[in-house]
């Protein structure tokens, strides 16, 4: 009887011990867009890579937890969430009351304004609906840049594209006459030789209705655990100094945008 106890006592241990194990194991997956440099990009050996990226293994890193990513397509990226493709969404999502129906945030880990570049023989001189009346702009579509641009550009021809990509290489084409992203990604174009053809129009003031107070990350609704990890874990990479270091792999300036 003491043996059969014995023997019982130590499969109980084994399957705990096994189940804790699994808990450790547990992976959690991270999507994202990965058409976004230099936020995220894949690169042409299929490599994930940019300042999400970087951020998220970090906060994986300070959890404690094992991460890996998923690539989805900018428009299927919360459908793909709710269905269970990934646990959480880094791929600079702002912050909105319309997403915010759909998904749950943590605070933002960055914000940065938006802004409007055009070609350098541009007759354009600011950024504001008469300054653009009558132009055609390219911008990605589902996005908040895309809903500002519609609601304030009504004289204006307002383009969607799927991708960055793909509005940036009609502005070079001479097929648009703006575009209108994050300021970040926009000057990284500008630098790039297909950039060479375009120039600064001048940036937005965001409007917090439309824009948000930042990019956070987003999780499925009601995951109220996940979101409370990933704020502490956002906390403490600022606190240690892990943020600026990435920050300044990408940056000249803190991108997190302030303390609020």
């Amino acid at each position: 009887m003491r043996i059969g106890m014995r023997i019982a006592l130590a499969a109980s241990a084994a399957m705990l011990t096994l189940g804790v194990a699994h808990a450790e194991d547990k992976v959690l997956k991270l999507g994202t867009e990965g058409a976004y440099p230099p936020f995220n990009n894949l690169t042409a050996d299929g490599k994930i890579e940019g300042f999400d990226i970087d951020i998220g293994n970090a906060l994986c890193e300070q959890m404690k937890v094992k991460c890996e990513w998923v690539t989805q397509d900018w428009d299927g990226i919360i459908p793909a969430l709710q269905a269970g493709k990934f646990d959480a969404i880094i791929a600079s999502m702002s912050i909105t009351p319309e997403r915010a129906e759909k998904v749950d945030f943590t605070h933002k880990y960055y914000n940065t304004p938006p802004a409007i570049i055009a070609p350098k023989d541009t007759d354009i001189k600011g950024v504001t609906k008469e300054d653009l009346a009558g132009k055609t702009i390219g911008v990605q579509g589902s996005t908040t840049h895309f809903n500002y641009s519609s609601q304030t550009y009504t004289d204006s021809t307002v383009k969607p594209y799927p991708t960055a990509q793909e509005y940036q290489l009609d502005l070079a084409n001479g097929r648009l006459d703006a575009a209108n992203d994050d300021i970040i990604v926009l000057q990284q174009f500008l630098d790039s030789p297909e950039g060479a053809c375009c120039k600064l129009v001048g940036t937005i003031k965001p409007v917090v209705e439309i824009h948000g107070p930042g990019a956070g990350i987003a999780v499925r609704k009601g995951d109220k655990e996940l979101v409370d990890k990933f704020n502490a874990a956002i906390d403490a990479i600022r606190a240690n100094g892990k943020y600026k270091e990435i920050n300044d792999k990408y940056f000249k300036f803190d991108v997190y945008g302030g303390d609020s």
